[in-house]
């Protein structure tokens, strides 16, 4: 006896997004531009983060440095609204932290705003461990 399968391609497709759902939800944030791309490169001294921002200029972006993490975010543009002369934001800030690997020397770093790209440049900290004491005598 045959049977028919009631296929929804739909619904494959949306178990298929369910799975990886992580992947597709970066993704979608990427492009619905609720964050934007971002590659970091790090060695044994440095760590370098590069942050697309199209059509953003320096003083759009906050920039602050914690312990081990960074946090960038979008400072929300505000207007007043005509009516009530209250200030709104128009647009929704995102903020963006990254982990980082290894404390950070917050006195060397420096960050560049170029062509809509950001870059961050971390010099690695100096060895919060064991120090070496000579002793006298």
């Amino acid at each position: 006896m045959n049977t028919l399968i009631n296929m929804d391609p739909w619904g494959i497709l949306d178990d298929l997004f369910n799975v990886n759902s992580r992947t597709f939800r970066d993704m979608r944030a990427r492009a619905a531009g609720r964050f934007p791309p971002v590659n970091v490169f790090y060695d044994d001294d440095a760590i370098i983060i590069d942050m697309e921002l199209p059509g953003k200029t320096a003083k759009d972006i906050s920039l602050s440095l914690e312990p081990q993490a960074v946090v960038i975010a979008d400072k929300p543009a505000e207007t007043t609204d005509a009516e009530t002369g209250k200030p709104v934001a128009t647009r929704p800030a995102w903020s963006r932290r990254l982990d980082l690997p290894f404390r950070v020397n917050a006195d060397k770093a420096n960050a560049k705003f170029t062509n809509g790209i950001l870059r961050v440049e971390l010099p690695k900290a100096e060895a919060d461990g064991v120090k070496r004491i000579a002793i006298e005598g």
